[in-house]
């Protein structure tokens, strides 16, 4: 057996989904999939790629499960598989702003703390 004992084969099916999605473009061409389907020159085109290289990000998507393709004429077009997978990313969009905004909150008090210290000790100079 090569799960670990009481590992669901979700977890490794979800960890293979997680590592195609992490890629700032392959992210960025969800959320441009999210609006409607695509061909890959057009994706290319808004996201300021290469058509090779939009093509490269596509396969590893389709082949994770994450988008579909299909050939009208001439041209593939693609579309996500789930839309649910924008809601999932938007979600953590979210965790990460909020964590953000934390570390933004406690850079701020440590800044105005060591003004507080650096005013108290020239008023006792």
């Amino acid at each position: 057996m090569t799960q670990t004992a009481g590992m669901d084969s979700i977890y490794a099916l979800q960890a293979e989904v997680l590592k195609t999605l992490a890629s700032p473009r392959r992210l960025e061409i969800i959320h441009r999939l999210s609006e409607g389907p695509r061909d890959v020159g057009r994706l290319a085109d808004e996201l300021g790629i290469s058509q090779p290289n939009a093509s490269q990000h596509l396969a590893v998507m389709r082949a994770a499960g994450v988008v579909e393709s299909e050939r009208v004429g001439r041209e593939v077009i693609y579309r996500l598989a789930d839309p649910d997978v924008v809601v999932a990313c938007g979600v953590m969009r979210g965790v990460l702003l909020r964590r953000l905004a934390r570390l933004s909150e406690i850079s701020d008090r440590a800044e105005a703390d060591d003004d507080a210290g650096r005013s108290a000790a020239s008023l006792t100079a």
